[in-house]
């Protein structure tokens, strides 16, 4: 591997900064310490910041040689939130807030982005604009969305984004990439059937809203089935449903709730239209009716081809192609994904190993993300930050792109 000599020399910071962040786990918008700590290392390495987009969101500008006077530029970004969960673990740098958990290496994602401005405030080898994103609230709270909103893309404009997420169980030193969907969209809904209560022992006298879910949640099936090409890939999770409160008694409702995930907006199209015909036509036949509620989360994160293949190549440079996986599809959800509608870029995994480098006093689950006993590979630190410094500097120093359209 060809690893930065100067980020293994700086790895031990970085990590203690990282192992901080794990301590002290902030949820989305909630990011204040998080974010005052990326500011104040930036600031500390002579980076100029800006705050406040997406509410606790930090951009660090990192201009070359030239004081970024050609006009190109890049854009990096890592996230900050933690998720709303207790963690098992009992190590030192363990969280010190109930309920709250660094599960899914938000902490490492920024902990690599940030040695990678340690190096480049001491070498900038390139000419042009590496505009450092830390974003808040991936987990559920659309920060992305929200930065963008904000002007991300407009005070800091970019040819290109990029983003990496470490994926647990790949042994380290692997990454992966893939052009096209990578992670799919989220979504969810809420059915409310309306039925009739009555006594259970005579329920002629009433409409049972129970069977009506029944039949509404295999009928949702036949969708992914018989109505969506076999080709396409798409989920409906029905999980949850509540209903009633007493042993002898038919509700009055019932209530269903879940997940929808597809790689395209054509088959959530689809699947949406569908399932609402489906809900309300299943209730119309048994006399009851039905109140349909669909919210559209995250879009599909889908990477651009160029910038995918581009990245591939980095990626090939620093740990060699055998080490370069093709990057599967997850139907897990990013919303890295309202970047790269606005912008071409990729999204990237980075191997974070089978779980062995946690010390004593991990809990007893796998390190696998969402997981109370996950704890980020610190040795990942060196590895991601090189390939986000060869990635900028590589970019900007190749040709400039030409689109004929808009964003990938």
């Amino acid at each position: 591997m060809k690893i930065i000599d100067s980020l293994v020399t700086e790895a031990a910071g970085i990590a203690a900064i990282r192992r901080d962040i794990h301590a002290h786990p902030e949820l989305c918008f909630e990011e204040r310490r998080t974010a005052d700590i990326v500011a104040r290392k930036l600031t500390e390495w002579g980076i100029p910041i800006h705050q406040g987009l997406g509410k606790t969101g930090v951009v660090g500008i990192v201009q070359g040689r030239d004081g970024g006077a050609c006009g190109r530029a890049v854009g990096l970004r890592a996230d900050m939130d933690a998720l709303p969960m207790q963690e098992f673990n009992t190590f030192d740098h363990a969280s010190r807030h109930a309920g709250k958990m660094h599960a899914c290496g938000h902490d490492g994602h920024t902990a690599m982005l940030l040695a990678a401005a340690q190096h480049f405030s001491k070498n900038r080898q390139f000419d042009g604009t590496v505009y450092l994103i830390f974003q808040p609230a991936e987990e559920g709270g659309g920060g992305a969305r929200e930065m963008i909103r904000d002007g991300l893309f407009k005070q800091f404009p970019v040819e290109a984004v990029f983003g990496m997420h470490n994926w647990p169980g790949e042994k380290v030193g692997n990454f992966a990439i893939a052009p096209g969907p990578v992670m799919a969209s989220s979504n969810e809904f809420k059915i409310t059937i309306r039925g009739k209560g009555s006594h259970a022992a005579l329920p002629h006298n009433g409409i049972d809203p129970v069977p009506i879910a029944c039949q509404m949640v295999l009928g949702f099936q036949t969708i992914i089935s018989r109505n969506k090409k076999p080709i396409d890939a798409g989920v409906v999770s029905v999980t949850m449903i509540h209903a009633g409160e007493a042993t002898n008694v038919v509700p009055d409702f019932c209530e269903l709730q879940g997940t929808v995930r597809t790689f395209s907006i054509e088959v959530l199209d689809l699947i949406e239209a569908r399932m609402k015909q489906i809900a309300e036509h299943t209730c119309a036949a048994y006399d009851a009716t039905c109140e349909f509620e669909f919210v559209r989360n995250y879009p599909p994160t889908i990477n651009s081809a160029p910038e995918a293949e581009f990245a591939r190549q980095v990626m090939n440079d620093i740990v060699g192609a055998d080490h370069v996986m093709v990057q599967e599809p997850t139907m897990g959800a990013e919303d890295f994904a309202y970047m790269l509608q606005a912008k071409p870029g990729a999204y990237c995994f980075i191997a974070n190993g089978d779980g062995s480098h946690r010390e004593m006093g991990h809990g007893a689950g796998p390190c696998m993300l969402h997981n109370p006993s996950y704890d980020f590979n610190d040795d990942l630190i060196p590895l991601g930050a090189t390939y986000w410094v060869r990635l900028a500097e590589q970019w900007l120093a190749s040709p400039r792109p030409h689109r004929s359209g808009g964003a990938a």
